[in-house]
């Protein structure tokens, strides 16, 4: 619209010079080129005025609009100085009702901490008390509430393991015996199946809920004793009968995971595994023949090693391992004396368990000299995908100090006893309990399997 206001104007003015030219020659007869100048002067002054006078209408223009942003930024400035003012009220008043929280709160904190001192100092005390009444040979009764017994194995008609008063107290071990004689004893023991079978529970913390068992082979003698197996493992390893043992020791893991598996999937077992047997080629091509054939138990059958056993494992070891893992089964690591300890390089070899001993977790001046912080350990492993089982635990203060190390998993006398497993649980009836007592005739699986063929 401009445009065409201005295009109007130059046409105007155009006629204008032309008309006064006009004037001159044809009214005052002044020659041509005269007339023609004059009215080239009234052209350039009529264009010279209109630039002019459109120049101070824009400048008018232009000023208007100045002043009217300056009121803008004006108004815009009393508006982010009224916000301002009402942040830093806002500021004010959440700022003191957070100091009155904080003075409700701060007292109900500095109780809870007490509480939990004190709770802590009753734990010791009640310890220090049980202790020395179990020196003197009494036990009074608990001044605390007992805490809850862990869950029975899932059976609820035919338990798996009998009372702590079923099991023969007491053992005369080996004394006065050669080291030929007590070798002699274990492998008639081993030919006349008196290897037994005990369970431990492995229970969750703080709710002490049963979630593993771990198997433990006891030697019972013709009289009647029970010898544990860390006074016999290290003769029978040496006479070469750890495979013949192992060999009851997992065929009856098997029967008792798949007892197991009938009542709750969420139990599992922790089966004990010699390295000479990882290293006999003839008995581990019929073991890992027996574990693909049970394959489906992978995930509730755990193997377990020492850490001196793993530390002295070779390559042939490290295959058999590796066989194992393959088919899906995990390993443990037991009887650890120190933190020096790689999770990664345990991860990848399928170790997902990891028991350390309570007193070994609590004993700073230990973990100091350890390349991992005992209160570190649990966490470190976790990112591995291992869990920490706090074993030999015998009271409470020690499940009390375990918790602040975020130890999951607990194991000792403190919770049970192991318990041996009753023959019901192992052949599924009375029907097979004679089958228990029959001697295996060779040291093979097959052999055993055999004079031992499961009932499920």
């Amino acid at each position: 619209m401009l445009r065409i206001g201005a295009i109007f104007i130059a046409v105007c003015m155009v006629l204008i010079a032309i008309s006064v030219g006009a004037v001159l020659f044809l009214a005052l007869n002044l020659d041509p080129r005269t007339a023609a100048i004059i009215g080239l002067a009234v052209l350039v002054a009529m264009a010279i005025y209109n630039m002019m006078t459109t120049r101070l209408q824009d400048r008018r223009f232009l000023g208007d609009q100045i002043a009217d942003l300056s009121r803008g930024t004006a108004d815009l400035s009393r508006q982010m100085a009224e916000m301002s003012r009402r942040v830093a009220a806002a500021e004010s008043r959440l700022e003191a009702t957070v100091t009155r929280q904080r003075g409700a709160v701060d007292p109900m904190v500095a109780e809870i901490g007490e509480l939990g001192g004190l709770v802590r100092q009753i734990a010791e005390t009640v310890a220090a008390h049980e202790t020395i009444f179990r020196d003197h040979g009494a036990m009074p009764p608990r001044a605390v509430a007992a805490p809850p017994p862990p869950e029975p194995a899932p059976e609820a008609d035919t338990p798996l393991a009998l009372s702590e008063s079923d099991a023969v107290p007491g053992s005369r071990r080996f004394q006065g015996m050669s080291r030929d004689a007590i070798g002699e004893l274990v492998a008639k023991a081993a030919d006349s199946n008196r290897i037994d079978l005990y369970l431990q529970p492995i229970v969750t913390l703080p709710q002490r809920k049963v979630r593993f068992y771990e198997a433990l082979s006891r030697l019972r003698t013709e009289q009647g004793d029970i010898i544990p197996a860390g006074d016999f493992i290290d003769i029978a390893e040496s006479v070469g009968l750890m495979p013949k043992i192992d060999n009851m020791l997992v065929f009856r893991c098997v029967q008792v995971v798949r007892r197991l598996q009938l009542k709750s999937r969420d139990v599992g077992l922790f089966c004990n595994i010699s390295a000479s047997t990882l290293t006999d080629t003839i008995y581990f091509r019929q073991f890992l023949d027996f574990m693909e054939a049970n394959r489906a138990l992978a995930n509730a059958l755990v193997f377990e090693f020492t850490q001196e056993a793993y530390r002295a494992f070779g390559p042939l070891e490290y295959e058999s391992l590796s066989a194992l893992a393959e088919r899906g089964f995990r390993f443990s690591m037991d009887h650890i004396t120190d933190l020096r300890l790689e999770p990664k390089e345990l991860a990848d070899r399928s170790f997902r368990f990891l028991k350390v001993p309570a007193k070994l977790l609590l004993n700073r001046a230990a973990s100091a000299k350890s390349d991992i912080h005992a209160e570190d350990l649990a966490d470190l492993m976790a990112r591995s995908g291992i869990d920490l089982i706090g074993e030999r635990i015998e009271n409470e203060s020690m499940v009390v100090d375990l918790l602040d190390y975020d130890v999951r998993f607990g194991q000792g006398f403190l919770f049970s006893a192991p318990r041996p497993v009753r023959a019901e649980a192992l052949h599924g009836g009375a029907g097979n309990a004679a089958a228990s007592d029959k001697p295996a005739s060779g040291n093979s699986l097959s052999d055993y399997l055999a004079a031992n063929a499961p009932s499920f």
